[in-house]
């Protein structure tokens, strides 16, 4: 996530650099083509190109309201996350008559959000972070999963025994998850709570297995192919356009003109048609980066911090004073 007041207008550029070497070449074809090779017949009447442009706005505009959806449920997912730890660690405490009880399902929770988090972070095909243009752009932020291991990470937290389990099993959230359970289970057997403590607790977990659900469901279901193999045909059959359609425009221009830009003109397509074909390629790569929220992009949701956040907080509930620091951003970036 980008905490800063916005991006600067040299990080948006260096970060759609590779689209726009491809725009400028496509821009300057046209015109060389039109205006030293005489080949007249390439200009395309406007209207054409007009309504093309249209109905992209529409699709390209449609697919960023989406995908701007889908990143505000997911961190409506972690805030409820963030929050029902927090009531987690308050029950754990109170509830039990066992410290060393509470301790252990406060720390089995803690396994259970890396677990979480990292499982969040797996690539899949339909993500962006694997593009070029992505990829240099990671150089100057940290995503936490990849500079340390999921055992490590879950072996502060558990066992030697309990992580080689976890370890073991296809989904380890929820297996963690099953694994409070049990141990609610068995301290209700043992009287360590009463019979509305236990329900209580249970329908916490319960919480979390929905809000689980919610996070791996925008995770592993993509925005659909169908609409984003569509707006990518429309915004590249756009920008190829559009330099044929602006061929002609520009070229009545130099009938009202005197002097050095009578009849260079039509050169000008080449910037505006740039600019123009930009703005798309700009508004579609941002709808990119947008729909999937956990795959380590910048403008992702901080799932890192907020478990650092969730790890500090119940920790201090029980009392330590040897803490981890809060994540930090790095340019202006926090995952």
């Amino acid at each position: 996530m980008h905490i800063g007041k916005s991006y600067r207008i040299s990080e948006f550029i260096a970060w759609t650099k590779r689209d726009i070497y491809l725009l400028v070449v496509m821009g300057v074809v046209p015109v060389v083509l039109y205006q030293m090779a005489d080949l007249k017949w390439l200009g395309i009447p406007w209207t054409v190109v007009a309504l093309l442009g249209t109905a992209t706005a529409f699709i390209v505009g449609f697919k960023n309201s989406q995908t701007y959806s889908r990143i505000w449920e997911a961190r409506q997912v972690w805030g409820d996350i963030l929050s029902s730890s927090r009531a987690w660690g308050v029950t754990s405490r109170d509830y039990l008559k066992s410290a060393e009880k509470a301790k252990e399902l406060i720390y089995r929770h803690l396994a259970w959000l890396a677990a979480m988090r990292y499982q969040m972070r797996e690539p899949r095909p339909w993500e962006s972070s694997h593009k070029t243009n992505n990829i240099r752009y990671s150089r100057l932020y940290c995503i936490p999963e990849k500079e340390t291991t999921l055992e490590a990470e879950l072996a502060k937290y558990l066992s030697c025994e309990e992580l080689k389990e976890v370890l073991l099993a296809q989904n380890k959230a929820t297996y963690l998850m099953s694994t409070q359970g049990k141990a609610l289970k068995e301290l209700f057997a043992k009287e360590e709570m009463v019979v509305s403590q236990f329900i209580d607790m249970e329908k916490v977990l319960r919480d979390f297995f929905l809000l689980q659900g919610r996070s791996e469901r925008i995770k592993d279901f993509p925005y659909p192919r169908q609409f984003a193999t569509i707006n990518r045909i429309f915004v590249k059959l756009f920008c190829l356009l559009l330099p044929f359609g602006l061929l002609r425009e520009f070229d009545k221009l130099n009938e009202s003109l005197t002097g050095i830009m009578k009849g260079n003109m039509v050169w000008l397509v080449v910037p505006f048609s740039v600019l123009l074909s930009w703005i798309y390629t700009s508004l579609e790569q941002v709808g990119d980066s947008t729909e999937c929220p956990f795959e380590g992009s910048p403008n992702d949701v901080p799932i890192s911090q907020m478990c650092r956040t969730a790890e500090i907080d119940l920790r201090e509930m029980l009392g330590e004073t040897e803490l981890p620091p809060p994540l930090e951003p790095k340019n202006s970036i926090v995952l």
